[in-house]
């Protein structure tokens, strides 16, 4: 895609900054992404939900560190230590979905 007034796409600016689909540096930025996009939405779900990280903490079982930690992406996260921090903490519950690259 051709820059528009100076605009350049997200897709070709990744390309251009980390390389294409499929390579190492790229997944590697993917990756890294996903993380944070994780804990940004942990974060404003706590928000809306009104709580502080240590009041989300302790009704989650764990502790104001370990929340900041996620939500500034820090430390990764496991699915099974995600899925408890939400039900316990925010009343919710994770969801997930599975998308195939095309050709794939």
């Amino acid at each position: 895609m051709k820059a528009i007034n100076n605009l350049t796409s997200l897709e070709d600016f990744t390309t251009q900054h980390y390389g294409p689909k499929g390579t190492v540096k790229r997944n590697e930025f993917e990756e890294g992404y996903e993380n944070f996009k994780l804990g940004f939405m942990l974060q404003e779900a706590r928000k809306k939900a009104g709580l502080t990280q240590d009041e989300f903490a302790q009704k989650a079982g764990t502790t104001k560190s370990y929340i900041s930690k996620i939500e500034n992406n820090i430390k990764e996260v496991r699915l099974s230590t995600l899925q408890k921090i939400v039900e316990l903490g925010l009343g919710g519950k994770v969801e997930l979905s599975i998308k195939l690259d095309e050709g794939s």
